[in-house]
């Protein structure tokens, strides 16, 4: 244990004595020291040698481990940094980016009891004084990992000098009549200031920060004074940024224009897409949606998971005796097959992977979506266009022309899209579509609604899934039970934001149209005495299908039921 009153640079000889000397690496590991000091912090160093831990048998030193082990020593809290929880437009000015930069820290949060900043050098204070004199607040310190740090300061700083520069090129808009000026602000020969460094700057950050974060869908959203960017991850939206209002409108403008759109169009809901590549060399796609408010355009960014098509059902949650049936009924060469759900239920992540098992070289697979959510050279896919009447029931239509073995409609929406369908299935095709029903049996009643004919139904329905996304708990916090009969229980940790959750699976309910349902199937169905059947011909319902990922320890009981309640 040091004196914390002495300012003193972390020395690698010395720490790998203190862990010889704490039983954490053996004294073979500390003569592979170096004979020169690393220019690289030294837990850095140490945790790239991927030492064995001798207190946790079977581990290895990695870096957040050392920070823990050195927060212990020097007495100070120990952080893992979430970048979602720092508020960076106010952080950022609490200190220069080079006296960050100069003595390694970073602010974290602020309030009225002071200043909380992250030091990878517990034992340097001779930034303290000064820092806490500029702002008048006493400075709590925590220990945190030299990698995030250096790598969330740059990141952070670089944002806010761009929004920074891109608010004094912005004209500022006054309170009243803030409207007309916002929506002026792209009625230009080009986009508004969308060109400028500082933007672009701004939108390659949020695009790659969201990739980061597992973000599938990206908000922004213009406010009187200010516009908000937010994440959806795992289901929950999450706040990221505050943007002067100026600079939310130039952003929105940028994407815009990178997705195709037209930027001087503010009155009219827009879409778009973006495809983007990664460091690693995955493409990424992303679906644009436009929407005019109050103060200015809404952009909502859908992010398309690269692997989604490489996706089997195993991964998608989809097992046992479901996958089974589920199989069975993609083995049909014509009929009409379902998948319901809300929105954001993973309907779509279904039916791709089920089209890349349907498609072969033998096969014609051809689909009509709106819009094409993956691009996938194996399928023939035409994108609804409403604006030339290129609607569903024209696309299939035309599809119905091309010789098709398995067509997917992307969503039957009326009566004339639920007409063709089923007369394609019922001419010799395999058909795959969407509802939004809030269970599979619901699906038949919504097309009775619609008007279909129950003889027509009995002759061409094949099964309805339902489904629905639950998070799955995280690997590396979740509690195991405390008694036989109980179930695994989310607790949180520095991984999954303190959620207890990191990632989702789905959850089905599977309904095969057996020769007893089909008898029910008339025009005035009792939907009640339908599921009743249905459930005793085998269906699992949703909650059963929850019950068993929450036995298998992938999910929680709480997660389930929020999930169809």
């Amino acid at each position: 244990m040091h004196n914390l009153s002495e300012d003193r640079w972390l020395d690698l000889g010395t720490l790998l004595d203190e862990l010889v000397a704490d039983q954490r690496i053996s004294l073979d590991d500390r003569n592979i020291c170096p004979p020169v000091q690393h220019e690289q912090h030294p837990l850095e160093w140490i945790a790239s040698q991927q030492f064995a831990d001798l207190g946790n048998p079977g581990q290895r030193l990695d870096l957040g481990t050392l920070c823990q082990w050195l927060a212990r020593q020097a007495g100070q809290p120990y952080l893992h940094i979430d970048p979602l929880k720092i508020d960076l437009a106010r952080l950022t000015g609490l200190m220069s980016a080079g006296f960050a930069r100069r003595h390694g820290i970073l602010a974290l949060a602020a309030d009225a009891s002071g200043v909380t900043v992250a030091s990878a050098q517990p034992y340097v204070r001779a930034w303290e004084a000064d820092l806490a004199q500029v702002l008048q607040r006493p400075i709590k310190r925590v220990l945190a990992s030299p990698v995030q740090i250096r790598q969330l300061s740059q990141t952070f700083f670089q944002v806010a000098q761009s929004v920074s520069g891109a608010s004094q090129q912005q004209s500022m808009p006054t309170a009243a009549g803030n409207l007309e000026q916002l929506l002026e602000l792209g009625n230009r020969g080009r986009e508004a200031q969308a060109n400028d460094a500082h933007i672009v700057s701004i939108v390659d950050w949020l695009l790659q920060y969201a990739f980061e974060q597992r973000a599938s869908d990206i908000h922004l959203e213009p406010r009187r004074d200010q516009g908000q960017l937010r994440f959806r991850i795992d289901g929950v939206l999450h706040p990221v940024y505050q943007f002067p209002g100026p600079v939310t409108l130039a952003v929105v403008s940028r994407l815009k224009s990178l997705g195709r759109m037209n930027v001087a169009e503010k009155r009219r809901p827009q879409d778009g897409r973006i495809k983007t590549r990664l460091p690693g060399g995955e493409e990424v796609e992303l679906r644009l949606s436009t929407l005019p408010t109050t103060f200015g355009e809404k952009l909502v960014l859908r992010v398309f998971d690269p692997q989604l098509l490489q996706q089997d059902f195993a991964q998608l949650g989809l097992g046992g005796a479901d996958l089974r049936r589920w199989l069975s009924m993609l083995d049909h060469r014509h009929g009409i097959i379902l998948v319901t759900g809300p929105t954001g239920s993973g309907k779509t992540s279904t039916l791709y992977a089920s089209l890349k098992h349907l498609a072969t070289p033998q096969i014609n697979l051809c689909t009509v979506e709106d819009p094409i959510e993956m691009v996938e050279p194996a399928f023939n896919q035409l994108q609804v266009q409403p604006s030339i009447d290129l609607d569903f029931a024209t696309g299939t239509r035309a599809l119905l022309r091309q010789d098709p073995d398995v067509i997917m409609i992307g969503e039957i929406r009326d009566l004339e899209t639920a007409q063709v369908a089923i007369q394609a299935a019922l001419t010799g095709h395999l058909v795959l579509s969407t509802l939004h029903t809030n269970d599979a049996c619901s699906a038949i009643t919504r097309l009775l609604e619609l008007g279909i004919a129950p003889y027509l139904l009995k002759a061409s329905l094949i099964g309805v899934m339902a489904q629905r996304l639950v998070r799955t708990l995280c690997k590396h916090c979740k509690a195991a039970p405390a008694s036989p009969g109980q179930s695994h229980q989310a607790v949180g940790c520095s991984e999954c934001r303190q959620t207890g959750y990191h990632g989702r699976s789905a959850i089905y309910e599977l309904l095969g149209i057996s020769d007893a349902l089909k008898a029910r199937i008339e025009p005035d169905l009792d939907l009640l005495a339908l599921r009743r059947l249905a459930l005793d011909d085998g269906m699992l319902s949703l909650k059963h299908s929850g019950a068993e990922k929450v036995a298998a320890g992938q999910t929680t009981e709480a997660e389930v039921l929020r999930v169809i309640a």
